[in-house]
């Protein structure tokens, strides 16, 4: 069975923003699986291009060397099998919940009442059936995140793109969100791939762990197995002896990595 991503050696240069003489590696030598229905979280210092892998899976952005393949064919544009759930709020302020929920089908070309029937039945999934009617800002944090995690959703991708969805949440509405992932991820076995800087949420949502190494030119430096067992509970898995054995293995490879990292931003605060 072919992988539902393969990075084969993958590097992104850019021009340097204030210096246009100058360029940048923000990713060298990647090469990284996510098989189907497998869920891989990618952790690593700020600024050490998690977020480029990902908009190179979108098809969002060209590698400058190397090859990606979705499903074993080489990606050429927009990565159709793929949903991308951003970081930053997606939402559209003038549409209610259930239309920015139905969005993508409208876009597609689905039957209007096919894809309102759809939308409601995503909203009651992400425990939001009855505010199909509310606006974004009539919502609070952790609801917007669940009307963005049902339009990610709806669309029944063969692949999902997750850039830190849960990071401005406070922490029990992250587990709470983080365990409504699971439980829908579950259910339908998509491939993920998601990026975090909280390496407690990482390994206590995914099979596998891969750490990246600081920038710049950024690479895999640690692929960890997360050998526990489903179905977890974000909150009750972090205690447990097996749980906090792997956070000290992956810690011991990442720390180096975060104090790395955390004095090129200095330096460059200072200069």
């Amino acid at each position: 069975m072919n992988d539902a991503l393969r990075f084969d050696s993958i590097r992104c240069t850019f021009v340097a923003r204030d210096n246009p003489g100058q360029r940048y590696t923000a990713v060298s030598d990647v090469s990284l699986t996510v098989a189907p229905g497998e869920f891989v979280s990618v952790v690593g210092p700020t600024g050490c291009g998690k977020s480029t892998l990902l908009n190179v899976a979108a098809g969002l952005l060209a590698p400058s060397s190397g090859s990606l393949t979705v499903f074993g064919e080489a990606l050429a544009g927009v990565n159709r099998r793929a949903g991308y759930m951003f970081q930053t709020e997606s939402l559209m302020p003038w549409r209610s919940a259930l239309a920015n929920v139905t969005a993508g089908l409208q876009f597609r070309g689905d039957p209007p009442e096919q894809a309102r029937a759809q939308g409601e039945e995503w909203l009651r999934r992400v425990g939001l059936g009855g505010f199909g009617d509310r606006y974004p800002h009539q919502l609070s944090g952790g609801m917007r995140k669940r009307v963005a995690l049902a339009q990610t959703l709806i669309l029944d991708p063969d692949i999902i793109l997750m850039d830190e969805p849960f990071s401005a949440l406070d922490i029990q509405t992250r587990q709470l969100m983080e365990n409504e992932l699971l439980e829908l991820w579950q259910a339908r076995r998509k491939a993920v791939l998601f990026i975090t800087h909280d390496l407690d949420e990482a390994i206590a949502m995914s099979d596998r762990v891969v750490v990246l190494s600081a920038g710049p030119a950024s690479h895999p430096i640690g692929d960890f197995r997360v050998d526990l067992p489903r179905p977890r509970d974000v909150a009750e898995i972090r205690t447990q002896p097996a749980f906090i054995d792997l956070h000290h293995r992956i810690w011991m490879v990442l720390r180096d990595e975060v104090l790395k990292g955390y004095r090129q931003q200095m330096t460059v605060v200072a200069s």
